[in-house]
């Protein structure tokens, strides 16, 4: 199969599983009751409602040549090749972000992290990374977690094998000519877990595990900021790896909330890395 050239969209209704997975009775469930905070994120937004795109402040990027190389892949010998969560008896969670889409949002997500004493992990396309390289140093210099989430973002289970791999290896080349580093963990796209194949794949780019998940927000699926918030406090435990994106307004307004509650409940947030080790 072809390799996918065009990067998906925010609006997709599934960036990570694909136009075959439908959520209209999930996503109609969680609007129930949820209310958009419109106003937290209206100032990201054009007034005629496009978003605006921004590139990151030159003085919170961090583009020293001073800058050291960012952490690289670890193995875990008691951990499996995918990981969907981590030990259970610490109240930490990692809160994964899938990497692409306006790069304000970014900033806000990071922002709010980093005011909460919070760390995240970043799984960027390598296309984003193009269009803003500026982000992955300010993603490494905040103590973030970053990681390679393939070159296009297009079905990586069901490409060929030299498709796949090129995929891997394309970002894995833009976050180390950034970073100077491949990146922490390797993510599969269009997918919640990786076949076998793209396991093997990933291992011999130079990750040893693939980083799943066992929380899904669903914010992709636009169900406005409290529902983003209810999804994932139900559903988190001590562990937990949650699901999240970057490109989402909802996202960006229910992060200090989200944050906000697992503080409340006793529970940390840090880098997937953090959370393993």
């Amino acid at each position: 199969m072809g390799r996918v050239t065009t990067p998906v969209p925010p609006t997709s209704p599934d960036p990570d599983t694909g136009p075959e997975r439908t959520v209209p009775d999930r996503r109609t469930a969680l609007r129930a009751g949820a209310g958009v905070a419109a106003g937290a994120f209206a100032a990201a937004c054009a007034p005629g409602g496009g978003v605006v795109h921004r590139p990151l402040p030159s003085r919170a990027v961090g583009t020293s040549r001073t800058s050291s190389a960012a952490p690289t892949p670890r193995s875990y010998p008691h951990q499996p090749d995918q990981i969907t969560h981590g030990p259970r008896d610490h109240p930490r969670v990692a809160l994964t972000f899938h990497g692409q889409g306006d790069p304000g949002f970014t900033r806000s997500i990071l922002d709010s992290a980093e005011k909460a004493g919070a760390k995240i992990t970043v799984l960027a396309v390598g296309t984003w990374l193009d269009a803003y390289p500026d982000v992955a140093r300010r993603i490494v210099d905040g103590g973030h977690d970053l990681g390679n989430h393939t070159l296009h973002h297009g079905g990586i289970n069901t490409m060929s094998e030299s498709d796949a791999t090129a995929e891997i290896q394309g970002c894995a080349d833009r976050l180390r000519r950034l970073t100077g580093s491949i990146g922490t963990w390797f993510r599969p796209s269009r997918a919640p877990r990786a076949t076998d194949a793209v396991v093997r794949l990933a291992r011999r780019v130079g990750y040893p595990h693939v980083l799943s998940y066992d929380v899904d927000s669903l914010d992709y699926t636009s169900p406005g900021a409290s529902a983003v918030t209810r999804k994932v406090v139900d559903e988190v435990r001590n562990g937990s790896v949650v699901s999240l994106h970057l490109g989402y307004p909802d996202t960006v307004t229910a992060f200090p909330v989200l944050l906000h509650e697992l503080d409340h409940r006793g529970i940390s947030a840090v880098t997937a890395t953090e959370l393993l080790s």
